[in-house]
C-alpha cells in the first residue's frame, strides 16, 4: 500500500476534536498514512507533525484578531509555502474558515486536492463566501443535513457525514446517575447556560438569574445548577449571585453533565443548544445583543430561525425570545411548563439525534479517501 501525506490544519479545540476523530478513523482505513500541519494536543497524539502550536490562531474576537493580523497573515503565507511543497495528497482545512478557506483556494490552484469539514454558517449570512469555497474547495463535509442540502443548491460537492457529539451522547441519557454524581437532590431541576464568553454573560446572566427568582416564585420546589465555561465566568457568575438567595450549584465546566442531570433548560443561543437536544432537555433559547448589532444583523440574516434546534427541525419546536422580547416574566412564563412536560420537543430531539448520529469520523475518512481514489 503506498503511503499517504495528509495535510491537516486546526484551529482551536474543537477542531482538534474533530481532526484527532478523523486521523484516527483514516489510519483505521489506510495504516500507511503521514500527517502534517496544524493542530493541537490531541492530533498530535494521533501523530501529526504540527509546524506552529494551534494556539497562535485561537483568537476570538475583532479587536484580537486586528492585533496579531500581522502574525496570522505571515504564518498563513509560510504555511501555504510549506505546504505547496509537501506536496500532500489533500489538504483538509477544520473549521476556522477566516484562516483556512484561502489555504484550501491557494492549494488547490496549485493542484493539491482540498477538503472543508465542518461548513461555516454561510446559510444564515455572507452567502457571497459560498463562490470562494465553490472556487477553493474539492469537498465540503457538513456536520448537519440542512448545510449540505445548502451547498448542493449552489454547486459545491458536498457528503453530510453527522455529527461527532451525536455519536458519543447516548440516546437516553441517564438522569439519576448524572444527579448522584453531581451530588443533586430530586425534584425539578433547571439548567441556566447564558453564554461561554464575557459578553454573553454580561448581557445575560442578571436576566437569566432574574428568571430563576420568577421561577421559583411560582413553583417554589425548584433547583438550579450553572456550568461555568472557564474560571472567568465562574467570577462574572459569583458576582451576579450575590445578594440574591437561589439555590444554585455552579459548576466548574461539566456542561454535559448538568444537561443530563436537569428537566429543562434555560440557554443562550449557541452550539450549547445542540447539546441540550442530544440529551432531550426541553428548552428555552434567549439571547441578547447590542441593539446596533441586532439592528445590522436582523438585516444580514437569510434563516427565519436563530438556534439549531429550529433550523434542523426545520421548523419552531423551541421556543426563542430574542433581544426585547426575552424578559424575566416571557421567559418563566414560556420555561415553567417544560420542567415537567415538554414531549413534543423530547420527540422532536429525538428524531433529529438519530439522523445527525452517523459515525462522522468513519463517513469523513471515507468521502477523503474517495475524493483522492485511495479507498481501499
Amino acid at each position: 500500500m503506498a503511503s499517504l501525506r495528509i495535510a491537516l490544519v486546526a484551529g482551536e479545540a474543537s477542531g482538534d476534536i474533530l481532526g484527532a476523530g478523523l486521523m484516527r478513523a483514516l489510519k483505521a482505513q489506510h495504516p500507511a498514512v503521514e500527517f502534517i500541519g496544524v493542530g493541537g494536543p490531541l492530533m498530535q497524539a494521533e501523530g501529526l507533525t504540527s509546524y506552529f502550536p494551534m494556539e497562535r490562531l485561537s483568537v476570538m474576537g475583532l479587536v484580537e484578531v486586528l492585533g496579531r493580523l500581522r502574525e496570522l497573515l505571515k504564518r498563513r503565507k509560510d504555511l501555504i509555502a510549506t505546504l505547496i511543497a509537501a506536496k500532500p495528497d489533500v489538504f483538509i482545512g477544520i473549521d476556522a474558515p477566516d484562516f483556512t478557506l484561502n489555504i484550501e483556494l491557494k492549494l488547490r490552484q496549485a493542484g493539491i486536492k482540498t477538503v472543508h469539514y465542518v461548513s461555516p454558517s454561510v446559510w444564515a449570512w455572507r452567502q457571497k463566501r459560498v463562490l470562494k469555497i465553490r472556487e477553493g474547495c474539492d469537498l465540503m463535509l457538513t456536520l448537519l443535513p440542512f448545510e449540505a442540502k445548502f451547498y448542493e443548491e449552489k454547486g459545491v460537492p458536498v457528503r453530510f457525514v453527522g455529527h461527532t457529539l451525536a455519536d458519543t451522547i447516548p440516546l437516553e441519557a441517564d438522569r439519576a446517575a448524572a444527579r448522584a454524581e453531581l451530588g443533586l437532590p430530586d425534584g425539578p431541576l433547571v439548567a441556566l447556560m447564558p453564554g461561554s464568553r464575557g459578553g454573553e454573560v454580561s448581557r445575560l446572566g442578571a436576566l437569566f438569574l432574574d428568571t430563576a427568582e420568577r421561577l421559583r416564585a411560582m413553583r417554589p420546589g425548584v433547583r438550579f445548577v450553572i456550568p461555568c465555561a472557564n474560571p472567568e465566568r465562574r467570577v462574572q457568575l459569583e458576582a451576579l449571585l450575590t445578594g440574591r438567595d437561589l439555590p444554585v450549584t455552579l459548576l466548574d465546566g461539566k456542561s454535559h453533565l448538568a444537561l443530563a442531570a436537569c428537566n429543562a433548560v434555560l440557554i443562550a443561543s449557541g452550539t450549547a443548544t445542540l447539546e441540550a437536544l442530544l440529551y432531550k432537555r426541553p428548552m428555552v433559547v434567549a439571547y441578547r445583543l447590542a441593539p446596533l448589532t441586532f439592528w445590522i444583523l436582523k438585516r444580514m440574516v437569510k434563516s427565519p430561525y436563530v438556534s439549531l434546534p429550529n433550523l434542523l427541525a426545520q421548523r419552531l419546536l423551541v421556543p426563542e425570545l430574542l433581544q426585547d422580547d426575552a424578559t424575566v416574566e416571557a421567559l418563566a412564563q414560556t420555561l415553567s411548563p417544560l420542567i415537567e412536560g415538554g414531549e413534543e420537543q423530547t420527540r422532536g430531539f429525538d428524531e433529529i439525534h438519530r439522523t445527525l448520529r452517523r459515525d462522522a469520523s468513519n463517513q469523513a475518512a471515507d468521502a477523503v479517501l474517495n475524493l483522492i481514489g485511495k479507498k481501499q
